[in-house]
């Protein structure tokens, strides 16, 4: 059973967020399970994204903007024969032809994520949550609109190639604030002269916080106490301070 709604909790909740879910939509279930008030997230994830959404309760909001600063770790699959208008399969897809110069290599295909890495210049995709003028570029677009995102500086720390069988490829990366996974598979694909469409994508890591150790909705459903669940206000900013901020090891570094 839900806590009263007067209940005050001052912590982080890390969440696995499930499929089909809008980040909002998972901190409003969160609010009815917690019966926490004030609360928000620190990073968006798509609905059909999976892994770790850091939630903070209470006085806890003045948190957001120092764990949105901290790497991320993501796992995606994508596919290079295809593409869509968001750049993942939540929209139709539409083939893409095989380049001229034939199927890249797999060599080929790491050797290009690899030119990724560092600080790039990257458009946001049109269906995002970038606002222009105060609306979401993806308001506008769903209105026919015309949307011009300009690009902006985005880190990424690495790139690691898991598997790659064309057309599909299994990487990670970690990555600073702003990057939009999609984004970076469009522009390897027009790195490749291939498309470039996300079919799959998990949050593994937000700064000290793994998915291992997040909560599903059920099981903070199933909880008796806010204790087995909650990181406590002042282990949270002991655990954001810049003497403990460390970037994600590679795969294959330890």
């Amino acid at each position: 059973m839900a806590p009263e709604a007067t209940t005050t909790l001052d912590g982080l909740i890390i969440l696995d967020k499930p499929a089909g879910l809008t980040s909002a939509q998972a901190v409003y279930r969160v609010r009815r399970i917690t019966g926490q008030r004030k609360s928000g997230h620190a990073g968006t994830l798509d609905p059909a994204a999976t892994g770790v959404l850091v939630l903070c309760l209470g006085r806890a909001t003045k948190l957001v903007e120092a764990i949105m600063d901290q790497p991320k770790v993501y796992r995606a699959t994508a596919r290079l024969d295809v593409t869509s208008v968001s750049f993942d399969a939540d929209r139709p897809l539409t083939p893409v032809p095989v380049p001229p110069t034939g199927i890249p290599s797999a060599e080929r295909v790491a050797e290009a994520l690899r030119e990724f890495e560092g600080t790039i210049a990257q458009v946001p995709p049109a269906i995002s949550a970038v606002k222009i003028g105060g609306v979401p570029a993806y308001r506008r677009a769903r209105r026919d609109e015309t949307v011009v995102l300009a690009p902006r500086p985005v880190h990424i720390y690495w790139l690691h190639l898991h598997a790659y069988d064309w057309p599909h490829l299994d990487f990670e990366l970690a990555c600073g604030r702003g990057t939009y996974v999609r984004a970076l598979i469009r522009d390897l694909g027009t790195h490749l002269t291939t498309g470039g469409c996300l079919t799959s994508l998990v949050r593994r890591q937000v700064g000290p916080f793994t998915l291992d150790t997040a909560w599903s909705l059920d099981k903070l459903t199933a909880a008796t106490a806010p204790e087995q669940y909650l990181i406590d206000l002042d282990r949270a900013r002991s655990l954001l301070t810049p003497e403990t901020r460390l970037i994600p090891r590679r795969p294959g570094s330890e």
